[in-house]
């Protein structure tokens, strides 16, 4: 018999090219980085709590941190040559001592003393209190530049707080992922003091020269316009007017017009001193002062004369007398007229006898 067909067997495939054995797998790019990085501010405070977490937790972090150490010894800049304290500010310091002499700056509190030390530095260097001059538009105003002062410095130091605690909470909190020493956050404090102080420069700056126009366009206006009193400036314009040919007042006159006056001796020379400078250099515009002086006195010196006269009167004099005004020169008759027009009698009751 014969045997039976077998079928061909297939073709073997032909073998696979041979390849490199696979190696690890490819590293994220700087692209794909630089994504996740930007990615992180769009994290809820949850999702960023959660990965800080996952973090300090992760079993690599003493290594990564160790690594962090070894990096930061290589290249971060020490700060040990840094000064502590930097030395004071000639600038800010002639700035506090203005303020403190206004009384627009608070000194340092000792005891209780404090508050009435604040109240007697505010009175010397601002307002003086010489002569009795009421200054209380001054003291308006410097009540409005400290209240303004303060209510700004109060703003600066408030941020400067916020921001200070809110960079050394960032920093501790850095601090648990990579090395951040204490004496450095220190140091960023000091950075940040630096920074919000030339802010208070400017604004002590700007309150010192608030005053300094203050002073000038009030305060010293006022000192120049009023220093005397009313009743000074009349009690010697009347005596310089009254004695025009001869305005030197003796020893004894100066200090009966400064008793009058309410001023010093010296007060009262340096007046007339400088009333017959003004006089001389302008006589014509001191002409209509004179003349109201001069109708003054003269209206002074007629009363006077008539109550002299009057009470002469009422002394009744004998028949064979002179009478109570006799006539020794041509003004005195003319005051006499004058006087008698003043004195006139009622109707039957004449009180001067004839001759």
């Amino acid at each position: 018999m014969d045997a039976p067909l077998r079928s061909p067997s297939p073709a073997q495939p032909p073998p696979a090219p041979r390849h490199p054995p696979p190696g690890p797998p490819p590293g994220p790019d700087t692209s794909d980085v630089l994504q996740q990085i930007m990615a992180i501010t769009d994290q809820s405070l949850d999702e960023a709590q959660a990965r800080k977490h996952a973090l300090n937790c992760h079993r690599m972090k003493p290594a990564l941190f160790s690594v962090l150490c070894e990096i930061k010894e290589k290249t971060v800049v020490s700060i040990r040559g840094i000064q502590e304290e930097d030395p004071p500010d000639a600038q800010l310091m002639r700035l506090d001592n203005m303020l403190l002499a206004e009384g627009v700056s608070r000194p340092e509190k000792r005891g209780r003393g404090g508050s009435a030390a604040v109240a007697s530095t505010a009175t010397p260097g601002g307002c003086p209190n010489d002569n009795n001059i009421e200054h209380s538009d001054y003291r308006a105003k410097l009540s409005q530049i400290r209240q303004i002062y303060h209510s700004e410095l109060e703003k600066y130091e408030q941020a400067c707080r916020e921001f200070t605690t809110h960079v050394t909470n960032l920093l501790r909190e850095q601090s648990r992922m990579r090395p951040v020493s204490p004496k450095e956050i220190e140091h960023m404090v000091g950075v940040i003091h630096g920074k919000f102080s030339a802010i208070q420069m400017q604004l002590k700056q700007s309150t010192c020269e608030a005053l300094m126009t203050l002073r000038s366009r009030f305060l010293d206006a006022r000192r120049k316009r009023r220093n005397f009193s009313k009743q000074a400036t009349e009690v010697l314009n009347e005596y310089f007017y009254s004695h025009l040919s001869n305005p030197y007042p003796s020893e004894e006159a100066k200090e009966d017009l400064a008793r009058k006056g309410g001023i010093t001796v010296s007060q009262v020379s340096n007046w007339f001193g400088n009333k017959r400078i003004r006089y001389k250099k302008n006589m014509g515009k001191f002409q209509e002062e004179a003349t109201i002086y001069t109708g003054k006195s003269a209206m002074d010196a007629t009363k006077a004369r008539a109550l002299e006269s009057q009470a002469s009167c009422l002394s009744m004099p004998s028949p064979g007398s002179s009478g109570p005004f006799p006539l020794t020169s041509a003004g005195d008759a003319f005051l006499t007229l004058r006087t008698l027009a003043f004195l006139q009698p009622p109707p039957g009751g004449n009180c001067l006898q004839s001759q």
